[in-house]
């Protein structure tokens, strides 16, 4: 076991956080209203009573960036995990299936699969985990070493009382995963400062991006979803949404 200082997770995180950034900027640089409104429920939008193009185009957005950050950030949380891991167990990101990082400690060999968050997936996704555990550990068992495996779904943030799931697997959430991976109990706590002194270098260039795309689909969502008096057109949209006659289709001008 190595220690990990303090200098070298500001480091990373100081030196990484902009992955996160740039991911994010190119993921709203992207997008594209035929694209955004196909994917989003009208019938939602509608339940919220939004009534002009602007009120709808920044629920719409505001929608997209959310989910786009919580699969940016979690990608980035897991490479986090992986070098401090690496830096204290020599720890490495495995190449097995539905495994995200590999590890001994004590004599035993971990295999984790990194989530964001403890509420990260539905039974079939977490029946799925299951089926990736057992076939990495049965892959393992058949290579002519044997050690002792034991099977961990880590969540970067949260909590989860009842560690233990049944027989096949151990769920560790916010402190209790940055401890097991880093042998510190504290390491969660010390992630948090570094993380906030390069956001404002970011929010800038964000902002100003944020603006323009949001002005240019609020223009364009004007332009063919809404009536005379600017208020949205429900059934156009819908019917554009998921009408089944082509001719409820719009052809958007290729910009």
């Amino acid at each position: 076991m190595n220690n990990l200082t303090q200098r070298e997770l500001t480091d990373y995180i100081e030196a990484n956080i902009g992955t996160y950034h740039e991911k994010l900027l190119k993921s709203l640089s992207k997008l594209k209203l035929p694209s955004l409104l196909s994917k989003k429920n009208p019938y939602l939008f509608r339940a919220k009573s939004l009534t002009t193009a602007s009120e709808m185009m920044k629920a719409v957005v505001d929608a997209f960036l959310s989910s786009q950050e919580e699969t940016i950030f979690g990608d980035w949380l897991e490479g986090l995990a992986i070098f401090v891991n690496q830096k204290v167990y020599n720890g490495r990101k495995s190449s097995t299936k539905g495994i995200d990082l590999e590890f001994e400690k004590d004599g035993t060999r971990y295999l984790v699969a990194i989530k964001s968050g403890p509420n990260w997936g539905n039974s079939s996704q977490v029946q799925k985990m299951i089926l990736d555990f057992k076939s990495a550990s049965k892959t393992l068992n058949t290579s002519g070493h044997k050690p002792n495996i034991e099977l961990v779904n880590g969540c970067c943030y949260g909590r989860d009382n009842k560690p233990r799931k049944l027989e096949y697997y151990e769920k560790l959430c916010g402190q209790r995963f940055w401890e097991f991976i880093s042998g510190d109990e504290n390491l969660y706590l010390e992630i948090i400062e570094p993380l906030g002194d390069k956001t404002l270098e970011k929010s800038g260039k964000f902002n100003q991006l944020y603006d323009q795309i949001l002005a240019q689909i609020t223009h364009e969502f004007s332009t063919h979803f809404c009536k005379e008096d600017q208020t949205v057109d429900w059934v156009k949209l819908l019917k554009y949404n998921s009408s089944t006659q082509k001719s409820d289709k719009i052809k958007f001008p290729k910009l």
